[in-house]
């Protein structure tokens, strides 16, 4: 039975002389403004079902209500006649392609497009995004999180917000009462030994819990701050900071699914450290986790481990070297921070203070409600955010570094056929630096952008492509025409690379397979041995090198029979 496109090209020379009368009888009117539909957030270009079709200006007529069925479609949706819109849907039966084909041989019109229904720009409405830092010396309208801008978050949260990522926190602990972390935490190890410690959701000493507010505290809350991270997850393992608790926290933080692993700690450097220790790190990276390690809190060469394992000296220009992120700090002013690490064993940077002499006294965080041990040793950091003094001002290498994990998590989840190291050099190679310029001493490869790393792990297809080939059911004499389809696979939001070539492969009676030719074509020629049996598959290899695995049998098997 024809369809019903069918039926409407058939229709079409009439229609044009139906038009071709209406035009004259009658001038062009606007058409009537529908009611505009609710925007669709978090979708990334979602279709509507509709098509935009564009006509010249003042030949809105032309596509009557009669004429546009017999096109196969409807209006539906907004037409706007000052840019020659008319918006239809296919009629029921009909597809947007095949509608979209009949519409583009219309004379008419001047384009057809599919409609996309775009996603909401999304700014979370934490308060220290927007509100003015108001410390001495900071200049006007600079937010009190003024980090977030900088590193490039927001565009980085237009493409993936983290939901599903998990940071893991070695560190002194997190007070899990706190508004920043409801619903964010999915696992609490206590691996603290110290007596009256507590446990893991208890910070006695403040530094674990601005640690992980950094990395992932709530977004779009309405209270306080918003990590790198942002829906981002929390496995928090409190620690006593001994080698074997930092070992054990290490490998339980890789078998809980941590994307990135963040260490805020470190030693002087003095030592080597102990085998288990980097045996751990190792583990770690053997799962696909992103390690990510603070710098030293002085000016110095030597950052001592885990950051100079994860960096040892000399391998910071070259960026092949991707076992993991040593961070040191940058200031508003994209330049190193005073008190920072510098020098070879420096991967990347994030912002860990304001400035020197001026502005607020550090980085703004989630803070305990107890008074905590730093508080007792005079910090005078403690602050209030819209009447909440569960916040502090805390500056050094350990507030840049969880900036960098929870971005290192969003990137790793958005694209999870990344490898750890993958992941490493994204972020070096995206970092934000001078134009032209490469590594540098001061902030390694530069301070940490999360949009530019999520443009460019799209773009890393690790998917292998996948072919059929099929050939005649009934051989009729020894030529026949293998012909095969292929499609290169990529996971949502990845652009996939494209297919490269293909490989032909063959076996002959009982031998073995052979490859018998590379091409970009999609059918080839053959002539066969009368008598012979033959087996075929096809092969998929795209442009990054993804390989399609061999199939458990053949796709297509035929017989060539003897006689003519």
């Amino acid at each position: 039975m024809p369809s019903r496109v069918h039926i409407a090209r058939c229709r079409l020379l009439v229609s044009f002389l139906a038009v071709a009368v209406l035009a004259c009888a009658s001038p062009a009117s606007a058409a009537p403004h529908r009611g505009a539909t609710s925007a669709t957030t978090n979708a990334p270009e979602p279709r509507t079902g509709r098509l935009l079709v564009t006509v010249d200006r003042g030949m809105q007529s032309r596509a009557s209500t009669n004429v546009l069925t017999s096109l196969g479609v409807r209006k539906d949706g907004e037409q706007v006649p000052q840019v020659g819109l008319v918006t239809v849907r296919p009629l029921l039966g009909e597809t947007l392609a095949a509608s979209a084909a009949l519409l583009r041989t219309v004379p008419w019109v001047k384009s057809v497009s599919v409609e996309r229904r775009m996603s909401l720009r999304f700014v979370p409405n934490d308060p220290a995004i927007t509100q003015a830092e108001t410390s001495s010396g900071t200049p006007g309208g600079i937010p009190k999180e003024w980090w977030a801008a900088s590193e490039d978050l927001f565009a980085g949260w237009d493409v993936a917000n983290g939901t599903g990522a998990k940071v893991a926190i070695i560190d002194s602990g997190i007070d899990g009462s706190h508004p920043e972390f409801a619903g964010k935490i999915v696992a609490a190890i206590d691996n603290d030994t110290t007596i009256g410690g507590g446990p893991a959701n208890t910070d006695s000493n403040g530094h674990g819990t601005h640690v992980a507010s950094l990395a992932c505290a709530n977004g779009n809350n309405g209270a306080g701050i918003v990590g790198a991270g942002l829906n981002c997850s929390l496995i928090v393992l409190k620690s006593d900071l001994s080698d074997s608790s930092i070992i054990q926290s290490l490998v339980q933080a890789s078998d809980a699914g941590a994307d990135s692993i963040n260490m805020s700690f470190g030693t002087d450097g003095s030592v080597p450290p102990p085998p288990a220790f980097v045996a751990a790190l190792n583990y770690a990276i053997s799962k696909n986790v992103v390690l990510v390690a603070a710098a030293a809190n002085a000016p110095i060469e030597e950052q001592g481990d885990p950051a100079n394992v994860l960096q040892p000296t000399g391998t910071g220009p070259d960026i092949t070297f991707n076992k993991g992120l040593s961070v040191t700090s940058a200031d508003y002013n994209h330049v190193r921070s005073s008190f920072a690490g510098k020098g070879s064993q420096i991967s990347i940077a994030g912002h860990g203070n304001f400035a020197a002499i001026s502005g607020p006294p550090g980085v703004l965080g989630a803070w305990p409600a107890n008074f905590t041990e730093i508080e007792a040793e005079g910090c005078g950091c403690r602050t209030s955010v819209n009447g909440d003094n569960r916040y502090a001002y805390l500056a050094g290498t350990s507030m840049a570094t969880p900036q960098v994990a929870g971005v290192a998590a969003i990137v790793r989840h958005f694209n999870p056929d990344l490898s750890a190291a993958d992941v490493v050099r994204i972020l070096k190679q995206t970092a934000t630096r001078p134009a032209g310029t490469g590594w540098s001493p001061e902030l390694g490869w530069g301070i940490v952008n999360l949009g530019a790393a999520l443009n460019a792990a799209r773009l890393v297809d690790r998917l292998a492509p996948r072919s059929k080939s099929r050939g005649p059911k009934k051989l009729r004499g020894r030529v026949f025409t293998l012909k095969w389809t292929g499609k290169d696979l990529a996971r949502p939001g990845i652009t996939p690379s494209g297919i490269l070539r293909y490989d032909i492969w063959r076996k002959k009676n009982g031998g073995g397979y052979h490859r018998i030719a590379k091409t970009i074509r999609q059918k080839r020629k053959m002539t066969l041995k009368r008598g012979a049996r033959y087996r075929f598959y096809t092969i998929a290899i795209d442009k990054q090198g993804n390989r399609e695995a061999k199939p458990s049998k053949a796709d297509v098997s035929l017989r060539v029979s003897r006689s003519r």
